[in-house]
């Protein structure tokens, strides 16, 4: 039985990663130390932690984290009740875009947008 879940995203920066969630999300982290910083959301947790030292587990089995930026590597789709207004605040924020809002073929209204280090941010609510 799974307890609890954490995504958790491997970052060039944890500070300006910190900076940007806490800007995007409006909250500050519940944990914020040297290889970690954590936000509470709905269900879940999202961590941030430095590519460096996640790299000490996972290298050589796999390569260094650091060569995957700017390439889609993982998806954070959150439900909101103003898509726009997400998108515009992680603009602001220092995120790329991606898709504007639109209606998906799913049933949703979503906007995507990169984060700094080129994780994918959705912004959706249902239609």
């Amino acid at each position: 039985m799974v307890s609890s879940v954490q995504v958790i995203l491997y970052v060039a920066s944890q500070v300006a990663s910190r900076d940007f969630y806490s800007q995007v999300l409006q909250r500050s982290p519940v944990l914020d130390v040297p290889g970690m910083t954590e936000f509470e959301l709905p269900g879940a947790k999202l961590g941030l932690m430095p590519e460096g030292g996640i790299a000490r587990i996972l290298c050589p089995a796999l390569p260094h984290p650091d060569q995957g930026q700017g390439v889609p590597r993982c998806e954070l789709y959150l439900q909101v009740d103003d898509p726009e207004t997400w998108v515009r605040r992680s603009l602001q924020a220092g995120a790329r875009p991606v898709s504007p809002v639109q209606e998906r073929d799913w049933g949703d209204l979503a906007g995507y947008v990169a984060d700094p280090d080129g994780h994918v941010l959705a912004f959706a609510r249902p239609l």
